[in-house]
């Protein structure tokens, strides 16, 4: 396809998306616990579904379409922020995140602890826009975002005003994204138009960062400019520790973030890996990402509760993560020979411990090879692992291997069809596909350990001689 006609196709998509938002998108007065078949037979029903699926058909084949053969950076910044126009105005679409970010705000501004107890201890002013699973759920996020989120609150007094400004912090995280990707590329050598569109003109980018307010536009802003910082002055004390205070703000938004801090170290050395250079230029990143962690945590008067937040995700059971595709998978085969067998809690927890070593391989690996791709692998391994799958997680890793990976298919692979997992309300597919969703997703878990166990020999065995 051509570029100008992949640039007005996406445009296409775009809009029709902005229709499905304003018809039965993540509306605060929309249903709470609505089916594919509820908002079929609902009002416009046929027409939300339509422009959904129409819309990100077109969003996600323009974007595909282009992803090796970008113009320039320049068209690039252009057609996505065009992209974004029709769903900066839009009402939310994709997730009620944005009502739970402002009813956690009105708790932090009257004085209640977040991380203790759920949003309907205040009562929250607009409880009922948040779903039931997460009303008494303690807060998931770090102490600079509820920081930002009762601030937010506590200016507006309003839901509608401060949804505003949400979307505003994420558009802000996506412009510095879009501002320190290339030092991030050149760095990397990769080009920088092929970079700055894969990770701004994805679907995943307009649909959960923009429209949706996502807190992970913030996160993965200040993310990047983090490791831009690193990787333009590696050696440099003051920058260097500069990085480590924007990677350890990017933890305070998400803790996740903080899974590159370790590459960053490796990033900042000067020259090749050595313990005593490890801790001279590790050193500053290490310590700035502590210090900004622990000065936001005691500037909100909170303590680390938010870290316990984390295990919220369990309540969330879908296929889209791969340790608990297999557990269901393990229970539908058992209940076959009539046993009912709950292997959740046992994949879930092989699923973190094969992070934790895979964590540590790729940060010894690193040593000798680009710490700062082997950063975006430990995202990608960080969020395929963890118990819950988000369609926009994906955009944590999706944005550093735009700028450090030389090969782009199997990350925007899995971009393209995260986009199409979350009707225009919020509502998962796969919560209504569990057969043959878990099963199938089973079956991929085992083609790529079979394979990686295979490529992992043949890189043992030694070359043949001449």
């Amino acid at each position: 396809m051509p570029h100008h006609l992949s640039r007005w196709t996406g445009l296409a998509g775009s809009v029709l998306l902005a229709v499905a938002a304003y018809l039965g998108g993540a509306l605060p007065d929309g249903e709470l616990r609505p089916t594919p078949v509820s908002i079929w037979q609902g009002p416009h029903g046929p027409l939300i579904i339509a422009s959904w699926l129409v819309g990100t058909g077109l969003m996600a084949w323009a974007w595909w379409s282009l992803r090796e053969r970008v113009p320039s950076a320049r068209w690039a910044l252009v057609t996505a922020g065009l992209w974004l126009l029709p769903l900066l105005v839009a009402p939310p679409l994709g997730s009620r995140d944005v009502y739970a970010y402002s009813c956690q705000g009105a708790s932090y501004a009257a004085g209640i602890n977040p991380y203790e107890q759920g949003v309907s201890a205040l009562p929250c002013p607009w409880l009922d826009t948040i779903s039931y699973i997460w009303r008494d759920t303690p807060a998931p996020y770090g102490p600079l975002f509820v920081m930002i989120s009762g601030a937010i609150v506590g200016a507006t007094g309003s839901l509608y005003a401060s949804m505003a400004l949400f979307r505003l912090v994420a558009v802000a995280g996506v412009v510095l994204t879009a501002a320190c990707l290339p030092v991030l590329a050149r760095r990397c050598g990769v080009p920088v138009g092929r970079a700055l569109w894969l990770a701004l003109a994805s679907p995943l980018v307009g649909v959960h960062l923009v429209s949706g307010a996502h807190n992970d536009a913030l996160m993965v802003g200040l993310l990047i400019a983090g490791l831009a910082v690193v990787a333009a002055r590696p050696g440099r004390f003051w920058p260097l520790l500069a990085g480590g205070v924007l990677l350890g703000l990017a933890g305070g938004v998400k803790v996740t973030a903080l899974v590159v801090v370790p590459f960053a170290a490796l990033a900042a050395m000067s020259g090749q890996y050595s313990i005593k250079r490890l801790l001279r230029d590790g050193g500053p990143v290490a310590g700035g990402a502590l210090a900004a962690v622990v000065g936001a945590t005691l500037a909100a008067g909170l303590d680390f509760g938010w870290i316990a937040g984390l295990e919220q995700g369990g309540l969330v059971i879908a296929w889209t993560s791969p340790s608990t595709a297999v557990g269901q998978t393990v229970g539908y085969v058992a209940a076959l020979f009539g046993a009912h067998v709950d292997a959740l809690p046992v994949t879930r927890a092989i699923g973190v411990l094969v992070l934790a070593v895979l964590l540590v391989w790729l940060w010894w690996r690193a040593r000798t090879r680009d710490p700062l791709w082997h950063a975006g692998l430990a995202l990608a391994a960080t969020v395929a692992l963890a118990p819950l799958f988000h369609p926009w997680y994906w955009v944590w890793p999706l944005a550093v291997l735009a700028a450090t990976a030389h090969r782009t298919g199997w990350f925007s692979l899995v971009a393209l069809v995260s986009s199409f997992l979350v009707l225009a309300d919020g509502t998962g597919l796969a919560r209504y596909s569990k057969m043959p969703g878990a099963p199938l997703m089973t079956l991929l878990v085992i083609v790529v350990a079979v394979r990686l166990v295979r490529s992992a020999r043949a890189a043992r065995r030694p070359a043949p001689a001449d």
